[in-house]
């Protein structure tokens, strides 16, 4: 892998200028899009950490809605993938994984081959880098139409070569979700609904329902999820133990506490430190984890790609923020909350504000459902 990022930016800074003096594509317009002609369309997401991809997914879901007679395929990385099966509008999901080793012999000749078919469009959506690996994706799939944006080009070369529609960048103050759609937008697709997505089956929830069933029949559900890949953006622990109480003295039910892989330390501190009963709930696959989300009443989580996992399932949260920019990359809608200090700082977020924020939540959108007859729960 190391060895291919070396590649990469050597080329972004040196060759790929020569390149474009050969292959460069001969710019078009959307109105020079013969539409009748597009039968297959290939979405590629650059660099796909979770939130980014799903920020992603209304414009996919966008394009499935204006073309629901196409065949259309998503390039997904493979810790990604899983957010994206099911799908209402995605056909095929082409794997790219991110680590050389985890290629194998199969997986090259089965991406090689989904890559090859006859995609007659192929949309690169948007990221805060330009990245070579998505455009070489896009470029060797074949599609006579290649979309992406303008921003970013390649250091020495007058354009992003690689498309033959380049859309004009929206700005630098743009969020996430409006920064996909714009791309989409532009070749005449509306995006009316920025709600990022994922399709849960009722089977998914039955079967975690019944494994959980206690913690699941409480009123209101609340999910704590208490990790973060980066360190700036972790709430302290003992902030998060302090909410915790405060929803088990005031609601009388266990918070649902969640965690990723590689959190079991934070884990373990938070279950010495907490004073109330929890339920501890062990990571799980990520699609796991969003069923997990679905079932609960609303979650308090930091800002970070679980965070648009939870948005995603439809489940209102409060989400801690830091140095990140919320205006951003907060999940778009009044059912997601940004907790956020004037210092800009996670570990000065106060816990009364994180409250206030869920109490809120709870009481407007915390309506009591009777789930043991909602999926139809029998003792075994």
């Amino acid at each position: 892998m190391r060895l291919w990022n070396r590649i990469d930016q050597y080329f972004k800074h040196n060759g790929l200028r020569w390149i474009e003096r050969i292959a460069a594509r001969q710019p078009m317009e959307p109105e020079d899009i013969v539409w009748a002609e597009v039968k297959n369309i290939l979405i590629v997401r650059p660099h796909d950490q979770l939130g980014d991809f799903l920020l992603s997914s209304p414009a996919w879901h966008a394009v499935g809605r204006a073309f629901p007679e196409a065949h259309i395929g998503l390039v997904a990385r493979s810790y990604a993938a899983d957010a994206a099966k099911n799908h209402t509008y995605i056909d095929e999901l082409l794997i790219f994984y991110e680590n050389g080793p985890q290629w194998t012999i199969r997986g090259i000749i089965q991406f090689v081959r989904a890559l090859k078919k006859r995609w007659d469009m192929a949309i690169v959506l948007a990221s805060e880098s330009h990245s070579l690996t998505s455009d070489l994706i896009a470029w060797f799939s074949g599609a006579r139409y290649v979309v992406g944006s303008e921003r970013f080009p390649f250091g020495g070369c007058s354009r992003n070569f690689f498309y033959n529609i380049c859309v004009p960048d929206g700005g630098s103050h743009l969020h996430q979700v409006k920064r996909n759609a714009e791309i989409v937008e532009y070749l005449g697709i509306p995006v009316p609904d920025l709600s990022e997505r994922i399709n849960i089956s009722e089977q998914e929830k039955q079967n975690t329902f019944k494994r959980y069933k206690e913690m699941y029949t409480q009123d209101p559900v609340v999910g704590i999820h208490i990790g973060a890949n980066k360190k700036e953006n972790r709430w302290p622990v003992e902030k998060l133990t302090e909410t915790a109480a405060k929803v088990y003295n005031t609601y009388g039910t266990m918070p649902a506490v969640f965690w990723g892989p590689k959190e079991y330390d934070m884990a373990r501190e938070f279950e010495n430190t907490v004073s109330v009963p929890v339920q501890l709930i062990p990571p799980s696959s990520l699609r796991q984890q969003a069923v997990h989300f679905s079932l609960c009443t609303a979650v308090v989580c930091n800002d970070t790609g679980i965070m648009h996992l939870c948005a995603a399932a439809g489940t209102p949260l409060a989400a801690v923020f830091g140095p990140t920019d919320p205006a951003l990359w907060k999940p778009p809608g009044e059912k997601f909350r940004a907790v956020r200090s004037a210092d800009k700082k996670t570990a000065s977020v106060e816990t009364d504000a994180v409250f206030a924020a869920l109490k809120e939540l709870l009481d407007t959108y915390g309506q009591h459902t009777d789930k043991s007859n909602e999926y139809r729960i029998t003792e075994s």
